[in-house]
């Protein structure tokens, strides 16, 4: 078994309500910069997993995300897999 690193993203799917992203776009405009648009909040989700290799690290997330971390109807997530050893 070999320890893996996974970082996981999870993201509003395009044409959901973002509230946050529109309070801190409108906070970003106010603040002088009056070109930001399309911002979006999200969340990074860090775990380290034994595994028998990268794809089977992947496949544990993925089970993961669809069963608690992600909300499929509202929400889209990417999965990353390091080597923990390399990702220290």
């Amino acid at each position: 078994m070999t320890r893996y690193r996974l970082e996981i993203r999870v993201t509003p799917r395009p044409g959901i309500l973002d509230p946050q992203g529109k309070a801190i776009e409108h906070a970003l405009q106010v603040l002088g910069w009056p070109t930001i648009e399309g911002a979006r909040v999200g969340k990074l989700i860090e775990l380290e997993v034994d595994a028998a290799g990268p794809d089977e690290a992947r496949a544990e997330a993925d089970a993961m995300c669809r069963k608690l971390l992600a909300n499929p109807v509202v929400e889209d997530y990417a999965i990353e897999v390091r080597d923990a050893a390399e990702a220290s």
